[in-house]
This record gives structure tokens, C-alpha cells and sequence, in this order.
């Protein structure tokens, strides 16, 4: 009988159990029979059919040849752990770690053939990094993302994404992030320095095979790979245009999700492959297909059964929702729809006739994630009440046991005002002057009267609801009878965005509405104003507050997520003295905001150096990078520790 190909097999594979459990012995037996081993190839199952078209790997001189690795398949197999899991630090892999394995049952027997690769002296060189504190477990870490900071970024995903890995990497681990190649036009050359490996994979999805190819780029000591399909070649922003959303994400995301668990297989990235042994690391709906396809597609033939994933919520409020009749478009078997399935609550349909029946990505790696981690503590908390689940509340609670919460860090590197370039003078909290020149400049700039004594509150963000938008209209009226300047950059509602420009008509000498974004101007109100106002009526982490306090930049916000988490109020009668960084009121009113901002206000004019105290209380809190990735380093340990959640 013929072997069927590959992605024929991947399709039509039986599969037992809605849960993704082990295939019976009886469709064991009916895989291809095995072959004889061979010492330099290695036969591995993968979902997407590799091309053997493109160019060959570089050859290597023979003097530069490090000492031969063997395969996986070919040394003793390695101890099982008994406190801490497998890690596979770079640059050489241990043998037992890559995962290999020769022919996983149920699997065609001519599926897709990977060399293991050797190392050479300048790769190696290559993945030295500085020294700094170092990991005791070090992993093989695979973060899968629908942006990433500097590639592309629309909001705070893209710089967690952008900095977390680097941050994980600089402690030892090997760390890879996938993403799509965007190329719209305007943010090309960010992808200047990424090479075609190539690399094909036709991925079965959609009613037929689509291929992608990878881009890699080596910076930071992070492998960063772009998974390149026409699909993110477009004008507009990443995820749609004037017009909206793009009408095709599902499938977008869906092409991502596949070329993410086939990376670490097929791409020989300093030499060797990832291998299955690894954590991955998705974040939002856009890779939340990413645990669904490890249990349902991987796992059931042997592959990635050590591998673990880590699901991170950055935004609840966004899902990845579609008609359930796309299910069949996903690829996945048809006993999988439970994991996704999702029903809209009746008050929520269109019309009377609507079931509200759909799929929802993100509940999918929910369900299906060997841990879950949200942005602050404060989120993990809201995600689980109703307030604050989006729908999602009952089965994140259900799921409470293994949900923990993390701050984001911020890149010092970046924001730093002792080294900030985009600034007019650089300070520290060693010696504020330059802060005084900074919001002199800023005034200067803004075309405000420079006046040193009056303060100066700014506001940095999106102009929709969530950002409490609204809230600062109301209250604008009454603030503006105070001897206050006030300044907002931003952009989003178009009725806010006028409102912006009629405040300004109205309020020449008090309040500035920058319309749109710049990253130096945010840099420049962060280190000039007194004041930062952040009403936003949920907040997973928030990173402005955050840059705020490390500026000398006193947050006054809502008490919600993160902002509650990373502020703390200002005690003038605290055991040891003063305490605090800030304010955070709640609940969330015109009445309480107005008050907190006088309160804060009045500190300013008549209590110098308790404000001085607050000032130099947020600049030395540690909101570093560094600090996060230690603790994401528990989190995996934790999910090693543990049985996949589903096998």
C-alpha cells in the first residue's frame, strides 16, 4: 500500500478523545513500517511539508569543523529530572535534550528528512552574550507573537515582546520569538538584517496547502524569525486599516500558529535545531492556536510530548472570535471543537434567529495552555470576575491553581534619563535639575508660558473608552479654572481627537492635544511633566506609569489591573516616614478623579519636599526587565514539574 503524504496524514489521522489523549494500539499498527536507522539523518513527523527546493546549508571548512555532535536517537537516554527539568543551554546541545526521535508510530515513513547540523567556531562565537546573573535551569524558550518591538509594534505587546526574550536570553537561555514578516510599506527596513533561511513549510489549513517561508535575523542573542506569506504584505497597520479589521486574521494567525510549532523542528539556527524539547511562550489570541495544535496534532504522535506552553494574557478584551462555521478551516480534528467552541450570551446576538455559536482562539489556549500568566497580579484577580473576564471568568477560575501574575518591566536602556537622547537634559535621582530644564523645553516647545511653578499634567494614550477618555472631558472644564497646564499626545476616537483641538482653541495658555503619536515627544512629556493622569477603567499592566516613575513623573490613577499593582499611595504618615509613589484612586469617578488631581496639585505647590520624596521613591523602585524574567523562569520551572496538562 502507498504511504500517504504527509499532510494527508496529518489531516485524516484518527485522534481518541476530545481530550487529546493517547492513540489506541490499533492505529499504531497501522502507520508505515519503519526503516533502518541512519547515523546523519533524522526522519521526523511534522504537521507542514518541508520544500527541498531553495538553496543548500553553507558548507562548513573542514578546519572550522567543531568535534561531531551525535543525534539524539544514537546516546544513552538521559536520567528522567527529579527536581528540575531537561534545559538545553547554548551553543552545544546535549544529546538527550534535542528530543529526536527516529520514526514516531503513526507517521509516513518518507515525512520530512532534517540533517543535524555542526556548529562552528564563529556560531558559537556568535551566541556569547555579557555577563550577567545566569539562570540555575536554563530552557529552550520559543515565543510566538503577533508583534514584537522594534519589527513591529502597535501597543504593549510589542515591547514586551521586543524585551522579555532578550532579557531571558542575556540569563542563558536560548530564546527564539516568531512573528510575521509585515511589510506594508513603511516598516520594511526594519527587516533589513533577517536572511531567507530557506526554509518551506505547506501548511494544511484554509481547504489546501499554503506555504510559508522564515526570515531569521540573530540580534541580542535572540533568534528572531519571520514567517513570510503574502497575507502580511498590506497597507495599513498590522492587524487592519481605515477600513477595520482585516477580514482574514483568523487565517493570518492560524498560518502563524502551524509555522510556530514547525520552527523549532526544521530550522538549524546556530547550527542545530530547537528540538521538541522546548516552552512556549504565546501571547494573545494571535498564537493562542499554539497549545490546541501541541495536544491535537503533535503529542498524539510522540512529538512535543516534553515540550510545555505558557499561555500570556496581555489584553482579555480581545479574543480571536469567529463563526464556528470556520472551525473546519483550522485544520484540526473535528472531536477538537470543544476546545474552542464559544456561545455568545443571548443579550450579546444579532437577531433572533442567531445561535451565537463561534470559536474563540483565545479560550481555546485556555483550555489547553500547561500554565497562564497575566501582565500584573492585580489582572490575574480581575480576569476571574465577572467584571473583568470578558465571558472567560468561570473557566479562568477553574483554572486558578496554575494563573499567576507578572509585572512587565520596562527597557532601561530605552528609558533611562541619566542616558535619554530624545530628552533636552539628562538627570538622575542623584540630581534633578535636568528635570526642571526638561519641562521648561517642554513648555517652550508646546508654546505654553514657561512657568516653573505651575504644575504640569500630561496624559500619553490611546483616545477610546477604555483609556478613560471621556472622564478627562468631563472634568476639563472645572480643571481649567486652576492654575495648571495641561498637555495629552495621542490619537484613536475621532470625536476625541476634535475635542483635543477645540480644548486648545478654548485654552491657549493651559492645555496642548498633540493629535497622533511620537515616540520622542512621549519621551519628552514623560521627563517635563510633574504629573501623569491615567484614568483608564481597566489596565492589564500599563507600561506609561511605569516610565513615569522611573522620570521623576508622579502617576495619579485609576486603582484598577497593573496601575494598582506598580503604585503605591502617597502616606505622609507612614511607619518609616513617608510612603508612596503616587495616587491611585478608585472607584472610578469624575468626583474622585478631580479630587485626586487637586490633592496631588496642592502637594506640588506647598509641600516641596514631600513631593521631592516621591519623586525619588518611584526612581529607584526596580521595574527592569530583569527582574520579570526571574520570575517567568519560576513560572517555567513550575510547568516542567508538572505532567503536560494535556497529554
Amino acid at each position: 500500500m502507498a504511504t500517504p503524504a504527509v499532510g494527508a496524514a496529518c489531516l485524516l489521522a484518527p485522534f481518541a478523545g476530545r481530550g487529546g489523549g493517547s492513540r489506541r494500539a490499533a492505529d499504531r499498527a497501522a502507520c508505515a513500517p519503519a526503516r533502518p536507522r541512519r547515523l546523519h539523518r533524522v526522519r521526523r513527523r511534522c504537521v507542514a511539508e518541508l520544500s527541498r527546493e531553495g538553496a543548500a546549508p553553507r558548507p562548513v571548512p573542514p578546519a572550522q569543523l567543531a568535534p561531531p555532535v551525535l543525534p539524539g536517537f544514537l546516546a544513552p537516554p538521559p536520567s528522567e529530572p527529579t527536581t528540575e527539568p531537561v534545559s538545553t543551554p547554548p551553543p552545544v546541545p546535549d544529546a538527550g535534550d534535542l528530543g529526536l526521535e527516529l520514526e514516531p508510530e503513526g507517521i509516513a515513513e518518507d515525512s520530512i528528512n532534517t540533517t543535524v547540523g555542526l556548529a562552528s567556531e564563529q556560531d558559537s562565537e556568535n551566541l556569547v552574550v555579557k555577563e550577567q546573573t545566569k539562570a540555575k535551569v536554563t530552557q529552550s524558550i520559543v515565543f510566538v507573537t503577533g508583534e514584537a518591538s522594534p519589527y513591529a509594534k502597535s501597543g504593549g505587546l510589542g515591547d514586551v515582546c521586543g524585551s522579555l526574550p532578550v532579557a531571558l536570553a542575556a540569563r542563558g537561555h536560548r530564546v527564539m520569538v516568531v512573528m510575521p514578516r509585515y511589510l506594508n510599506g513603511a516598516n520594511d527596513k526594519n527587516y533589513a538584517n533577517a536572511f531567507y533561511t530557506a526554509k518551506h513549510i505547506r501548511i494544511p489549513c484554509f481547504g489546501g496547502e499554503h506555504e510559508v517561508t522564515f526570515f531569521h535575523e540573530y540580534r541580542d542573542a535572540v533568534d528572531w524569525v519571520f514567517v513570510d506569506h503574502p497575507s502580511y504584505h498590506r497597507p495599513g497597520n498590522l492587524y487592519g486599516d481605515k477600513n477595520g479589521a482585516f477580514g482574514d486574521n483568523q487565517f493570518r494567525y492560524t498560518l502563524l500558529c502551524y509555522a510556530a510549532c514547525e520552527a523549532p523542528l526544521v530550522l538549524e539556527l546556530g547550527g542545530y535545531i530547537y528540538g521538541q524539547n522546548c516552552m512556549f511562550v504565546v501571547n494573545d489570541w494571535h498564537a493562542s492556536l499554539v497549545p490546541v495544535l501541541l495536544a491535537a496534532k503533535y503529542r498524539p504522535y510522540g512529538v512535543y510530548k516534553d515540550s510545555r506552553s505558557v499561555l500570556v494574557i496581555h489584553n482579555l478584551a480581545h479574543q480571536g472570535v469567529e463563526p464556528a462555521s470556520t472551525y473546519p478551516d483550522l485544520g484540526l480534528p473535528p472531536e477538537w471543537y470543544g476546545a474552542l467552541e464559544w456561545v455568545f450570551p443571548e443579550w450579546a446576538r444579532r437577531h433572533a434567529l442567531d445561535k451565537g455559536e463561534a470559536v474563540n482562539f483565545l479560550k481555546g489556549a485556555v483550555v489547553t495552555a500547561d500554565r497562564i500568566v497575566t501582565v500584573s497580579k492585580g489582572y490575574s484577580w480581575e480576569v476571574t470576575t465577572a467584571e473583568g473576564g470578558q465571558g472567560l471568568d468561570e473557566l479562568l477560575s477553574s483554572r486558578k491553581s496554575v494563573l499567576n501574575g507578572i509585572v512587565n518591566g520596562i527597557d532601561i536602556n530605552d528609558w533611562n534619563p541619566a542616558t535619554d537622547k530624545l530628552i533636552p537634559c539628562n538627570y538622575s535621582v542623584d540630581d534633578l535639575s535636568g528635570k526642571a530644564e526638561c519641562k521648561a523645553a517642554l513648555q517652550k516647545e508646546l508654546g505654553l508660558p514657561i512657568r516653573p511653578d505651575v504644575p504640569l499634567i500630561g496624559f500619553i494614550g490611546r483616545l477610546d473608552y477604555q483609556k478613560g477618555i471621556d472622564l478627562i472631558k468631563l472634568i476639563m472644564p472645572d480643571l481649567m479654572r486652576d492654575d495648571i497646564q495641561f498637555v495629552m499626545l495621542g490619537s484613536g476616537d475621532p470625536g476625541f481627537e476634535s475635542w483635543m483641538r477645540s480644548t486648545e482653541s478654548n485654552f491657549r495658555d493651559k492645555f496642548r492635544g498633540w493629535v497622533g503619536f511620537s515616540v520622542p515627544v512621549s519621551h519628552r512629556i514623560t521627563a517635563g511633566c510633574d504629573i501623569l493622569l491615567m484614568p483608564s477603567r481597566f489596565e492589564p499592566c500599563g507600561l506609561n506609569q511605569l516610565y513615569a516613575m522611573h522620570y521623576g513623573t508622579v502617576p495619579v490613577v485609576h486603582g484598577t489591573g497593573g496601575l494598582r499593582d506598580t503604585v503605591e499611595n502617597f502616606n505622609p504618615f507612614g511607619d518609616k516616614g513617608e510612603q508612596g509613589t503616587g495616587w491611585a484612586f478608585a472607584p472610578l469617578t469624575t468626583e474622585n478623579m478631580l479630587w485626586t488631581l487637586r490633592t496631588a496639585i496642592s502637594t506640588y505647590r506647598e509641600h516641596k519636599s514631600s513631593w521631592e520624596g516621591l519623586m525619588k521613591r518611584g526612581m529607584t523602585k526596580d521595574f527592569t526587565w530583569d527582574h520579570a524574567a526571574e520570575q517567568y523562569e519560576q513560572i517555567f520551572q513550575w510547568a516542567f514539574i508538572d505532567q503536560p496538562y494535556v497529554k
